[in-house]
């Protein structure tokens, strides 16, 4: 029998695919997942928490999940955020409490304006690390859907965005006063032009829950409007008040 050119077929696609393999080797099943979003329950999260130097390590907010391996000196075991990593603890990131029930994804009876915060750190993630996937649980349902809690926390971060905007505008129009500390003098405010006065931030109740109060200035006769109040201490007509 002669010989058949069809013999030398499977060498060649032998050849080939060690050529392939070589060329594009297969990652290791302990590398990053590359076929992401995929979806992970609270304990497989919590796998890749920084502990096993053979995983990468994931990090969770507001549901979403992000490789942040290449920040393992601060998202590693003993890193200053590892608290972060394998797991959610979207709240944490504007209560500063890190330490039992404080590392939870609940953002309830926060206000609108540190939910936004916590949006912005999201965005933060998307920005700068690689998303992964999904958390199952409070934000996605098991097939990856946004819950009606997700929307409800977009929805409140757009109005916090809407009542900063607010606020900045309306606070434009009244210029802030002038300030200054020192060890020596202490605190001191001034206007150059008008009389210091605090007054209060009308939207700063639906933006944090609590009401505070600014410095700013008023031409000499604005000082009638009610709600206008003297630093203690200072004096009526002054234009510099040492606190």
């Amino acid at each position: 029998m002669g010989w058949s050119p069809f013999l030398g077929i499977p060498l060649i696609v032998a050849l080939l695919s060690f050529l392939f393999y070589k060329s594009f080797p297969i990652k290791s099943l302990n590398s990053a997942p590359q076929n992401f979003p995929t979806l992970f329950t609270v304990e497989e999260l919590a796998l890749y928490n920084g502990s096993d130097p053979k995983l990468p390590i994931f990090l969770g907010i507001i549901g979403s999940v992000f490789d942040v391996s290449k920040g393992k000196s601060h998202y590693g075991v003993g890193g200053g955020y590892n608290h972060f990593a394998g797991r959610d603890a979207s709240r944490a990131f504007v209560s500063g409490n890190f330490t039992g029930d404080g590392l939870t994804d609940s953002l309830r009876d926060l206000s609108s304006a540190e939910v936004k915060s916590i949006v912005d750190w999201r965005d933060f993630y998307f920005r700068t690390y690689t998303y992964v996937g999904k958390l199952v649980g409070r934000y996605y349902d098991s097939e990856g859907n946004p819950t009606k809690y997700l929307k409800g926390v977009e929805a409140k971060a757009v109005r916090g965005a809407q009542l900063m905007e607010k606020q900045k505008n309306e606070e434009a129009k009244l210029p802030s006063c002038n300030s200054r500390w020192s060890q020596q003098e202490g605190s001191e405010v001034w206007c150059d032009d008008g009389y210091p006065r605090l007054v209060q931030r009308p939207t700063e109740i639906a933006l944090t829950g609590k009401m505070s109060k600014r410095c700013a200035c008023f031409k000499e006769e604005d000082l009638d409007q009610p709600g206008l109040e003297v630093y203690k201490g200072c004096d009526f007509s002054a234009k510099t008040c040492r606190l």
